[in-house]
């Protein structure tokens, strides 16, 4: 099993210095709008990822006229003991440590403890930019191929380089077309292995989000979830050569995976525009618990479940089932924040499973 049992935090937010420590497999965590639960919950997300969640810069987690933070952490992972701790340090270095030992590659460092954080913000997954989707898949399968994670850095420094000289040849008037044809070759060579992961991944992960949101939604509501590339069409090498003048014009590679999308639909239409909130909630929800689950499938332990503010969010039947899926049938540590403490205890209890309340 994979638990967190204590964490520190050092000028991190609106935390000077204080700590937690977790004995239990279900923590509540109360407190006033404003007092920092979502921060708590931001620091064990940043534990296991040594990044935010929402993708802010590092810096925007340091206490207001402090420079850097720090925050330690005490993992359990199946019968070994593991002591995290990261350093913000005020010339915005990070460093990683793991039982004292400084990590060289922060690469190295993600999917080794998985956690999965559902937010009320995290609906822009739904309505928001294509840009916001790519991210939370790369970060899944981050998480579950080390390889995808090397392919998908090189992918982007060689993107970054190919639009510098998109844009030196736009100002110039000329381009250096050996320079251009290695950077093609290796964007296609990244480019193919990200799109081979994606599509194998997702054939199988997309109608496993189907039926979960039929699940928490009830009825039939014709959602269909589907994988867009323009790869599905033909080869990245041809596009490339394809959009040249096009792409210099712009300054920009305007085909490749980095355009790559998740689409969602209600029918024939755009999920987003017919969607009410509690449909665009349930599938949020959908995703999120489909990313648990394949977590879980593939590492052989449960990731941490960061729940923020889901009692102000959530009616009263989507609630308990959620709770009834991750607290009763799930076996992971799970994080759950609520303004009422009361309120917190009354929807715990009925689940039949010990947890404890923080307050902050």
């Amino acid at each position: 099993m994979f638990f967190l049992r204590h964490i520190a935090l050092y000028q991190f937010r609106n935390y000077e210095q204080v700590a937690y420590s977790f004995p239990g497999r279900v923590t509540g965590i109360t407190g006033l709008n404003g007092s920092g639960k979502t921060n708590l919950l931001e620091a064990i997300y940043f534990l296991c990822f040594a990044r935010n969640h929402t993708h802010r810069s590092d810096s925007s987690n340091v206490s207001h006229g402090k420079e850097g933070f720090r925050l330690e952490g005490d993992f359990r992972l199946m019968q070994e003991e593991f002591r995290v701790s990261c350093v913000l340090r005020e010339t915005q270095k990070k460093e990683l440590m793991v039982n004292g030992e400084m990590l060289k590659k922060l690469s190295a460092y993600m999917g080794r403890f998985p956690a999965v954080m559902i937010a009320p913000d995290d609906v822009s997954l739904i309505t928001g930019t294509s840009e916001e989707r790519r991210k939370w898949l790369d970060t899944l399968l981050s998480q579950l191929d080390s390889d995808y994670l090397q392919q998908l850095i090189a992918y982007q420094k060689t993107l970054t380089q190919r639009n510098h000289l998109l844009k030196q040849a736009q100002e110039q008037g000329t381009i250096d077309t050996a320079l251009l044809q290695v950077l093609n070759e290796q964007l296609v060579r990244y480019g193919t292995v990200i799109f081979t992961t994606r599509s194998h991944f997702l054939a199988d992960f997309l109608p496993m989000v189907g039926r979960l949101y039929q699940k928490i939604a009830g009825g039939n509501d014709r959602l269909s979830v589907k994988y867009e590339s323009h790869l599905q069409e033909k080869d990245l090498l041809s596009w490339l050569e394809e959009t040249q003048q096009r792409d210099i014009a712009l300054a920009r590679t305007s085909r490749g995976v980095h355009r790559d999308e998740l689409v969602f639909l209600m029918g024939q239409q755009p999920f987003k525009g017919e969607a009410s909130q509690g449909q665009k909630k349930s599938l949020l929800f959908a995703l999120k618990l489909a990313e648990w689950e394949v977590l879980e499938n593939t590492k052989g332990i449960p990731p941490l479940l960061l729940l923020d503010d889901l009692f102000e969010k959530l009616d009263g039947e989507r609630l308990q089932q959620l709770l009834q899926r991750v607290i009763v049938e799930g076996r992971g540590q799970v994080f759950i924040t609520d303004t009422d403490a009361v309120r917190l205890s009354e929807h715990l209890e009925p689940m039949g499973v010990p947890f404890q309340l923080i307050s902050v």
